[in-house]
């Protein structure tokens, strides 16, 4: 089956709202074994609706819109559906109640308008009754082409699909696609390739695809089966081969983040830790802090980005930032140490470096950044070459921090 997701919204087109419902559908229906051939946003015009709606179905079996469903005049994407399947709509008594209880609930008037909205088809689809707000979803299916027509809100459009649409759509199929991810640290996408490339090469079912993402890499193995303990059993043999080749690198899989693993880590461990920082400026105290429960390890973060608040606040010697700089190894070992005995915790975390895009030198340029980490006394300090803008340096940075500090933790000797 080959899809096409529209959004429909003249905010969409403008940018005023970022296209999240693309990425969400993208992701479900490509683990549902749909292919997306196409993305389309269309703003709320009617002639230019239907053109692309229409035009949609000469290349692909399915569509699924987001938005469009509302009670205005320019809310169409129902009515050019209609049009599309020569169907006529109805007004749907379970439909109406449920958008009247809404209005109720909310102490808001009804209008007039609101009806539009409780209209299904008659014969050739059903409607996804929405928990979450009045817009109900519609699908429609006929000569083998279906649209399935969800709100605009987030909130409403994931639990309708997840609820309602991916169990239809994978009623389609004998098949199930089930994908494992395996999120790799300290290795670009391109040189991860390359080190499992023959392993990639090799595979039909289950399949691997490397990407990018938020300064990391990506494998995710996706096995075609009939049942999800066929499935498992495709994709097990291929991650321990790539467990072999990649080891430690990958740290963790699934929906998370290097953030949220040394988060569960410190609380596993129950070590302590602090943080100072000077270049990051607070950016892994703002990552860990993310993480519901980080309350019970994580003791202060410090901005301490002056050569004075080094001193006064972490102890660092004078001479250590006249002599080497504040951008050296000697002055992240002491910022690290510094505070893990001021705040009396395990582990203490420094950075310090250049951000840019001004303030570098041949010895040290712009995107040097040397992390320390102190844990129980014991103190390492790494060098991170950053590329980029500013903020994606100290972005990188943080990363390449929690991913060292994970590493540590990690250890035999931990």
């Amino acid at each position: 089956m080959k899809a096409e997701i529209l959004a429909v919204g003249t905010e969409l087109l403008l940018g005023d709202i970022l296209n999240t419902n693309a990425q969400y559908l993208a992701k479900e229906l490509a683990s549902l074994g749909i292919d997306v051939y196409y993305q389309s946003v269309i703003g709320d015009n009617p002639k230019r609706l239907e053109d692309t709606l229409f035009h949609a179905f000469s290349r692909v079996d399915l569509v699924i819109t987001t938005g469009g469903l509302g009670p205005t005049e320019d809310d169409l994407t129902k009515e050019t559906a209609a049009k599309y399947f020569d169907e006529e709509l109805l007004l749907d008594q379970r439909a109406l109640s449920e958008i009247e209880a809404v209005f109720a609930k909310t102490g808001r008037v009804m209008t007039e308008n609101n009806l539009k909205q409780a209209y299904v088809p008659k014969e050739n689809g059903f409607p996804l009754y929405n928990a979450n707000g009045t817009a109900p979803g519609v699908v429609m299916e006929k000569n083998g082409k279906i649209i399935v027509m969800l709100p605009g809100p987030p909130k409403e459009v994931i639990p309708m699909f997840e609820n309602q649409v991916e169990p239809y759509l994978a009623s389609k199929s004998e098949y199930l696609f089930h994908s494992r991810i395996l999120r790799v640290a300290s290795v670009g996408e391109s040189a991860m390739e390359s080190k499992v490339k023959d392993i990639i090469d090799a595979q039909t079912n289950p399949t691997i695809a490397p990407y990018a993402k938020d300064g990391e890499a990506i494998l995710r193995i996706t096995a075609k089966a009939k049942s999800l303990e066929e499935a498992n059993a495709l994709i097990d043999p291929v991650a321990e081969a790539l467990y072999a080749r990649l080891g430690k690198a990958i740290y963790a899989e699934g929906e998370t983040t290097m953030e949220t693993e040394v988060a569960k880590l410190l609380i596993a461990k129950q070590k302590t830790i602090a943080v100072a920082e000077s270049c990051t400026g607070g950016l892994i105290a703002a990552n860990l802090i993310r993480y519901p429960g980080i309350s019970e390890v994580f003791l202060e973060g410090c901005v301490t980005y002056s050569n004075e608040a080094k001193e006064n606040r972490l102890d660092v010697n004078c001479k250590t930032l006249e002599i080497h700089g504040a951008v050296s190894p000697e002055t992240a070992k002491e910022m690290a140490e510094g505070i893990a005995k001021t705040s009396g915790a395990n582990i203490g975390v420094s950075t310090t470096g250049v951000a840019g895009p001004d303030g570098g030198t041949p010895e040290k340029p712009v995107g040097l950044v040397y992390i320390g980490i102190c844990i129980d006394g014991i103190t390492i300090v790494k060098e991170f070459h950053g590329f980029g803008d500013r903020n994606k340096i100290r972005e990188r940075a943080t990363y390449y921090a929690l991913n060292c500090l994970r590493k540590q933790l990690q250890a035999d000797n931990m």
